[in-house]
């Protein structure tokens, strides 16, 4: 019995005809037959087109393959090779300067600075947890991390630590006197919060009364106004909740009685179908679009074990508070969500053509992200995502103005499907292939009336540069990789384009992953660059890492600082252009080469092997050193792409990254031992489909469209699953 169904000249699988027929389209005003007839309407309109870019891609890179093939052993000339990536259309003019006009967006994007998550919408705990990390525990964050030191008795280990306690709570003391100071003395001083007519009052140990220095940081306060429960207070567009409990274990310590802080920490979040993810067919598809529509509609929950108790976790409500006036005050009590779509590049065999081929995934995504998020639109739910009224897409791998300008006519077409208004659905533009970056401002024009977002990814935008310039030479090591021209200037110019083209107040500009989450104390020390930058949101690993990583937001004013960077030089695209490669392919040791080459190695074994084999598209994997590092698809292609150009250029061999590939296999599996569902590679590396395609994805390097790692992935991911199945 054939697993689809036929709906005019489309084939869809079942399952996903009937989540749309029985779960996404209800209510939505949409019938389920002029959904899949839209669809086909769409896909025969824009599948060529999609086609046809994905071609240029390809024509692009072989010109500037066969242009450095022909000048191997020369020094590399910059002018020359500025002219000629003007001359195939690569590089192109600078546009007119111009501003955005989007509109109808939501707070959370155009006035606050802060945190975000990106999470695998696939997970739905995962999922639930991002969406009610808007708000987080400053006390939880501190004491359950490293930010705290475990120095003099401070342990974490075992029950409640009152020494390391004591640490947490001088430091969230200390955060208030920095970012709430009192016009006399400080937060550790105090014996009683209060509220009167003028706003918040606070009582010293001398019995002495003092207020807020700067009183408009007064907000609301919950219970009653001579005892409140908590005290809302606002700096730099970000709430922070003061909670009181005297009889509460740490309150009762407390000489105001004080609990914990509760601090706005994730105020967006990105709910990812993407690199974060391993879907590869209509059963995966399914599990992603209905965990996105319960969140659209609020019916989301997760089951889960804690501590030998079966817990439910749902979506957090809103929070409410009181002014002295008795008006009411409330803040949402979710993280704003975007949806990240798949790119231009990838089918899935969730729908055929008439012809049995797989339709473009971005197109299908676009369509049903949107239909489910409709529910929030038409405000289905008990709780709401936009208030605005907008739907919120991050657009992943675009490369270049004309690709931002087919996912805005494709956005178009489903707003027309939809029976949605012009510009409802925003975009978010990832800056993470190098013909963005060097036309950043083109990309940022095509999507003038939409563009909600733009950010860097240091991963991906490495690993499109390896693969770009593959043949111009031997690349740096990845560890020298960041202290390079380009991507200073990258970064830079990110912030100097998005400025130059009026997103502040009106878009977020973003900062890549922190990726280490069991180090706080080093991202609390180094991340703080972010705000400075000029960057409105960066990436966090979890929500601890939202919360405190939401304190540099209290410390850095972006957007004031953005008024003082918008005046500096723009960055160079000759600088972008500077390709990171050795001086010498000589001057590394054979000990350096053969370092890098584990390194390379076991990072990809470690992820590629989940994703395979258990269809994990993000976890944390331990490194070479066991350091846990966050990982997805963006890790992958720069550690294969480097790898594959060394081989390329000789620094290594086929014989020793077989070599290194086996013994770093040895080195995963010891690591994954304690997982009960965990398969090996070693030592039957010839049946283990995980480990063949990690050696395709170096060997076969070259040839990957753009060096994605998607297409391999996703077929030894098919490939287990049909083994499995057998």
């Amino acid at each position: 019995m054939s697993q689809y169904l036929n709906s005019g000249d489309l084939q869809i699988d079942k399952k996903l005809f009937a989540l749309i027929e029985d779960e996404i389209a209800p209510g939505t005003g949409v019938s389920s037959a002029h959904f899949w007839a839209e669809l086909s309407s769409i896909f025969n309109d824009l599948a060529p087109e999609n086609k046809m870019l994905l071609a240029k891609r390809e024509e692009l890179q072989r010109l500037i393959d066969d242009w450095h093939k022909e000048r191997a052993g020369q020094p590399h000339d910059a002018q020359a090779y500025t002219e000629f990536l003007t001359d195939i259309g690569y590089l192109l003019p600078e546009p007119a300067p111009f501003q955005v006009t989007t509109q109808n967006v939501d707070t959370e994007i155009a006035q606050q600075a802060g945190a975000q998550l990106v999470v695998p919408v696939k997970n739905a705990r995962f999922a639930l947890n991002a969406a009610n990390a808007r708000w987080g525990s400053l006390y939880d964050a501190l004491y359950g991390t490293d930010a705290i030191s475990e120095q003099g008795g401070a342990e974490r280990a075992g029950a409640y630590n009152p020494v390391r306690g004591q640490k947490v709570i001088d430091y969230a003391k200390n955060f208030l006197n920095e970012t709430f100071p009192l016009s006399t003395q400080g937060h550790e001083l105090v014996t009683q919060y209060s509220v009167d007519a003028d706003g918040l009052v606070v009582t010293f140990k001398n019995e002495e009364q003092g207020r807020l220095a700067d009183a408009t940081q007064y907000i609301g306060y919950k219970g009653k106004a001579e005892s409140p429960s908590a005290i809302l207070l606002k700096n730099n567009g970000l709430h922070v909740e003061i909670q009181i409990d005297a009889h509460h274990q740490i309150g009762e310590a407390d000489p105001a009685g004080v609990k914990d802080l509760l601090v706005e920490a994730a105020i967006t979040t990105i709910m990812d179908c993407e690199d974060s993810i391993a879907a590869v067919d209509a059963e995966d598809k399914v599990e992603v679009y209905r965990n996105w529509l319960g969140l659209m509609n609020g019916t989301l929950s997760a089951g889960f074990v804690k501590n030998g108790q079966k817990l439910t976790r749902d979506m957090a409500a809103d929070r409410l508070y009181q002014t002295v006036a008795g008006e009411e005050v409330r803040l949402q009590g979710r993280s704003l969500m975007f949806i990240r779509n798949v790119g231009h590049l990838m089918t899935n065999p969730a729908i055929l053509n008439a012809n049995g081929d797989e339709i473009p995934e971005g197109i299908l995504d676009a369509m049903v992200t949107v239909l489910a998020a409709m529910h929030d639109l038409k405000k289905l739910s008990k709780f709401q995502n936009s208030r605005t009224g907008s739907i919120y897409i991050v657009k992943p791998k675009m490369h270049g103005p004309e690709e931002v300008a087919f996912a805005v006519r494709l956005f178009a077409r489903v707003e027309e499907a939809l029976g949605l208004a012009d510009n409802t659905i925003k975009i978010g533009i990832m800056d993470e292939e190098r013909r963005t970056s060097l036309n950043l401002s083109a990309c940022i024009k095509a999507a003038s009336e939409r563009v909600v977002f733009i950010n860097t990814g240091f991963l991906d935008r490495t690993g499109d540069e390896i693969h770009t310039s593959m043949f111009a030479g031997a690349f740096i090591p990845k560890t020298k990789m960041k202290t390079t021209t380009w991507i200073g200037a990258y970064e830079d110019n990110n912030v100097d384009a998005g400025l130059a083209a009026g997103l502040s107040g009106k878009a977020q500009i973003g900062k890549g992953m922190w990726a280490m989450p069991d180090e706080m104390a080093a991202m609390l020390e180094q991340k703080i660059a972010h705000p400075k930058s000029g960057a409105t949101t960066a990436w966090v690993p979890s929500p601890n890492g939202a919360t405190l990583h939401a304190t540099h937001y209290h410390q850095v004013n972006v957007f004031e600082l953005q008024n003082s960077i918008s005046q500096r030089e723009r960055a160079k695209r000759s600088d972008i252009l500077t390709i990171p490669l050795l001086e010498d392919s000589n001057s590394l040791t054979a000990e350096e080469i053969q370092g890098e080459l584990d390194n390379n190695a076991q990072g990809i074994l470690g992820y590629v092997v989940r994703w395979v084999n258990q269809g994990v598209g993000c976890s944390k994997v331990p490194d070479i050193n066991n350091v846990g590092l966050m990982e997805d698809r963006a890790t992958l292609r720069i550690s294969s792409q480097h790898m594959c150009n060394w081989l390329v250029h000789g620094l290594t061999n086929e014989a020793q990254v077989l070599e290194t590939m086996k013994r770093m296999a040895a080195v995963v599996d010891e690591q994954n031992a304690g997982d009960p569902e965990y398969t090996p590679m070693a030592p039957n590396f010839d049946s283990s489909i995980a480990f063949q395609a990690a050696l395709d994805l170096v060997f076969k390097g070259v040839e990957q469209p753009s060096g994605y790692t998607e297409p391999l992935l996703h077929q030894a991911r098919l490939n287990l699953k049909a083994s499995l199945a057998k």
